[in-house]
């Protein structure tokens, strides 16, 4: 259910739409509580809250919280949100596929909201960018790293707490440090861009648009694929981050202009 209310948030009203973010976030509280408890948590009203149920094909908010306990009390995958036990190891392949192209297609569907000019801005004038992030995040941000470095701009992969700390601590006007989140709730991610705004440095964050991170951020990119929070590594997140990363980097590329052809030309000649 939670798959079909994210597929169908795109096409919701504003109001709806807020509603539907906090159901994904929320799943556990939103099949407990009220409809005046939902409609207080959403900031909206208990009108729109029936409403959002029903532009999501049900009746009613009774039938929402009745289907959504149904779907919270199947047994987990441990394996991905969208697999079950019984699944064929085909089965299981075409699911995760399936997640990673609607994790995609997602983050398309709100590209032209996205402050993508303002980050290219910020990096095409910068003195160093850091990418920095914990885990399954760590290894996005060494991949962003080891793509723009190429465009001649010094850059590097913070993927451990010591090193993203100190670095912010140390950071200074001209620098761009962006941080990759899937839920933003690292308090140390949290600390260092604290510390690196507090230097001047420009602060780019890829997270959920809620956390604290973000709150903290300079320019937010909101990322807020469904994940199982019983999966280890996130899947879909990761890849919506990997593609927003990308497309910035040839949006800089194409900024940097005959610049950034050279620096690239000069560094595919390197490996002949």
């Amino acid at each position: 259910m939670l798959n079909e209310i994210q597929d169908r948030t795109p096409d919701l009203s504003r109001a709806e739409q807020r509603v539907a973010r906090w159901v994904v976030k929320h799943p556990k509280q939103a099949s407990r509580a009220t409809l005046a408890e939902v409609a207080m948590e959403c900031g909206t009203s208990e009108p729109t809250v029936i409403r959002f149920c029903r532009s999501i094909g049900l009746d009613g908010f009774r039938e929402f919280t009745i289907r959504l306990t149904e779907d919270l009390s199947r047994p987990v995958s441990n394996v991905h949100s969208s697999v079950s036990a019984d699944d064929t190891a085909s089965d299981a392949v075409t699911k995760v596929m399936d997640a990673s192209i609607r994790s995609l297609v997602d983050m398309r569907a709100i590209m032209s909201s996205l402050p993508v000019d303002e980050a290219v801005a910020a990096m095409t004038d910068a003195r160093q960018i850091a990418f920095a992030g914990l885990g399954a995040s760590g290894h996005v941000a060494a991949d962003a790293c080891q793509k723009f470095f190429r465009l001649g701009t010094p850059s590097t992969a913070l993927t451990n707490t010591p090193d993203i700390l100190q670095f912010a601590g140390v950071s200074e006007p001209g620098d761009v440090i962006i941080f990759i989140s899937h839920g933003g709730q690292w308090p140390e991610l949290a600390r260092a861009a604290k510390l690196a705004h507090e230097r001047g440095a420009t602060v780019v964050a890829l997270t959920d648009q809620d956390s604290k991170l973000a709150s903290l951020a300079t320019i937010v990119f909101p990322c807020e694929g469904v994940e199982d929070p019983s999966v280890y590594t996130p899947m879909s997140s990761r890849l919506a981050h990997l593609a927003l990363l990308d497309a910035l980097q040839v949006a800089l590329a194409l900024v940097l202009g005959d610049t950034a052809v050279d620096k690239l030309k000069k560094s595919r000649q390197a490996l002949q």
